[in-house]
C-alpha cells in the first residue's frame, strides 16, 4: 500500500458529494487521504463540533486511512502564496501519485478559489530552492471531480464505476446531518446524488459511477485493458 491517492476538498462532505464511491474502491488497494481546506462552517444547521463529529463518521464509513483538516476559513478560501505554501507541504509530507482537486467551474466562489489553490500548490510542491517542508514532489496526475452548484453537462474523461460502493457513498453524505436532513433546503438532495450516480452508471453500462475530468492525455498501457474499458 505504498502508492497514495490525495483528495483535497474545500469543505467536509465536498470529496463525499464528489467521489465517496471512488475512495472507497482506492481505499481497497491503496493508501487513500482527504485534505479538508476548510470546516465548512458557519452553515445554518451545522456548528463547528457537530461537523467535526459528521466527518469523522463518514471517514469511518468511507475506510480510508487519514484525514487533515486545515484552518483556513470557510467562504474565505482564496489562492494566496500562504495557502499555496500551506498545502504544497501537504502534498510533499503525503507525496501521492494521484491528485484530486474540485472541477474549475463553479457557483461557489470557494470552490472556484480551491481549484485553482490546489493547481498552484502542486505546482508549488516541486520548488527546490524554498522554505516549505519535506522533500519537493510533484503528484504525477491531476483528476477533478466534481462537487458543484451548477447543474453541468460536461464529457468526463473518465467515469469509475462505484456499484458495488453506492451505499457505503449514501451513508457517507447521510453522516452529514446538518446538511442534509436537519436543513430542510437540501431534503431529498442525496437521493439527487445518487440518481446523478446511477446517470454516469448509464452512460458507461454499470449501474453507478462518477466522472472526472483530467486536462492532460491518458494512456492504454497494455493491450488487456482495452477489454475492461
Amino acid at each position: 500500500m505504498d502508492r497514495t491517492a490525495l483528495v483535497l476538498a474545500p469543505h467536509p462532505d465536498d470529496a463525499e458529494l464528489g467521489m465517496a464511491g471512488t475512495l472507497c474502491a482506492l481505499a481497497e488497494h491503496y493508501k487513500t487521504v482527504i485534505v479538508d481546506l476548510s470546516d465548512g462552517e458557519p452553515t445554518p444547521f451545522g456548528t463547528k463540533e457537530t461537523r467535526a463529529q459528521e466527518t469523522e463518521q463518514a471517514t469511518q464509513i468511507l475506510g480510508i486511512h487519514s484525514r487533515v483538516q486545515l484552518d483556513i476559513a470557510c467562504r474565505e478560501i482564496f489562492d494566496t502564496v500562504e495557502n499555496r505554501k500551506e498545502i504544497a507541504g501537504v502534498i510533499r509530507k503525503f507525496r501521492p501519485e494521484i491528485l484530486f482537486v474540485p472541477y474549475w467551474e463553479d457557483a461557489h466562489p470557494d470552490h472556484v478559489q480551491a481549484s485553482q489553490l490546489c493547481d498552484a500548490s502542486r505546482f508549488y510542491a516541486k520548488l527546490v530552492k524554498s522554505d516549505l517542508p519535506y522533500e519537493p514532489y510533484y503528484p504525477r496526475r491531476v483528476f477533478y471531480f466534481f462537487s458543484t452548484h451548477l447543474r453541468l453537462r460536461i464529457a468526463p474523461s473518465f467515469v469509475v464505476d462505484i456499484s458495488a460502493h453506492i451505499e457505503r457513498k449514501r451513508r457517507a453524505l447521510e453522516a452529514y446531518q446538518s446538511q442534509f436532513v436537519k436543513n430542510p433546503a437540501n431534503r431529498g438532495f442525496v437521493e439527487r446524488v445518487i440518481t446523478e450516480n446511477a446517470y454516469w452508471g448509464q452512460q458507461c453500462h454499470v449501474d453507478f459511477g462518477e466522472p472526472f475530468v483530467c486536462r492532460e492525455s491518458l494512456v492504454v498501457r497494455t493491450a488487456e485493458t482495452l477489454f475492461e474499458i
